[in-house]
């Protein structure tokens, strides 16, 4: 039984980054969309400018998260049939890499046509910088950070948390991710409220995107990239991001397609001065098509690597 636990786990996740690439996010009634309407609702109620009402914000919410997982682990522990599909369902949905190439791949030839207007409203999917004064060289550089940051935290991570930890693994991180996404900000409202969403998101994600970031060098050359670029660029410029995990994998990024990333960053609680992450030039819509396709081989090296690992995990437990 055992066996045939390991080999479920392992299945589902392969199915549901099938699923992801062939179908993309659900356009209906999002799972995750529905998440965060309810973690509105509790913040509504809940809200406090002080860490402590943060604390219990980001317990309550993730925690429901992982015991619904848990649940839905339990139901199928003596179903292996069942417990491959419902893994499969929950990673295709926590999965965001087709999204992530779409938006990635479409601004890439926004920019490419010189179509910014279409470029600045398209940016937002991506990320929550202000696009409104970005210029094409801009654009190019906050759609390749964003995509490097979202291999990260939208393929990498899910995968490696559902190989170790299931479905609780895959639920409770999208979870705490998200409300990172919503709450995690520097902003004066969120600043103390946010803090451990931030916290949490950053503490699951620190072996991801080392991970990540060890992928993308070992990817760059599939697509013309250097490995040794990403592996300085790693080491040398990674800690000097503000944050722990962004950073490794962005830096990995710049070095690999050979470009200066970081800078003036504006986002719509402000303004931030980023390090410079990489040498090289600034990138432009090319760079944009290739860090999109960077992202595809190192989530296709992830893939096999989180199957591995259910599999080993599994025999070992």
């Amino acid at each position: 039984m055992r066996d045939l636990v390991r080999v479920a786990r392992a299945v589902g996740l392969l199915l549901g980054v099938a699923a992801d690439g062939a179908f993309g996010d659900p356009r209906k009634r999002h799972p995750v969309a529905g998440f965060g309407k309810v973690a509105q609702r509790v913040e509504q109620v809940l809200y406090r400018d002080d860490k402590l009402t943060g604390v219990v914000h980001a317990a309550v919410l993730s925690g429901g998260a992982v015991a619904l997982g848990v649940a839905v682990e339990r139901a199928g522990r003596r179903h292996p049939v069942l417990q491959a599909l419902t893994t499969a369902v929950t990673t295709w949905i926590v999965l965001g890499g087709r999204s992530l190439a779409v938006q990635g791949a479409a601004i890439g030839r926004e920019l490419d046509a010189g179509e910014l207007p279409a470029a600045r409203e398209r940016l937002p999917h991506l990320c929550g910088r202000d696009p409104s004064g970005l210029d094409a060289e801009g654009l190019a550089r906050a759609a390749v950070e964003s995509v490097a940051e979202n291999t990260s935290d939208a393929v990498v991570a899910p995968l490696l948390w559902g190989a170790v930890a299931g479905v609780p693994g895959l639920l409770g991180y999208r979870a705490v991710n998200t409300l990172d996404a919503m709450v995690g900000y520097r902003s004066p409202r969120y600043r103390r409220f946010g803090w451990a969403s931030a916290r949490m998101d950053d503490l699951l994600n620190l072996v991801p995107a080392r991970v990540a970031a060890m992928l993308t060098v070992v990817s760059a050359p599939v697509v013309g990239g250097s490995w040794r670029g990403a592996w300085q660029s790693w080491h040398r410029d990674a800690a000097a991001h503000p944050s722990p995990n962004a950073g490794q994998v962005e830096a990995a990024f710049a070095g690999a397609l050979e470009v200066r990333l970081g800078g003036r960053t504006v986002y719509a609680h402000g303004v931030e001065e980023r390090p410079i992450l990489g040498e090289g030039r600034t990138p432009d819509s090319g760079h944009v098509t290739r860090a999109v396709e960077l992202s595809r081989v190192v989530g296709s090296l992830t893939t096999a690597l989180a199957a591995l690992l259910a599999l080993l995990r599994g025999r070992r437990r």
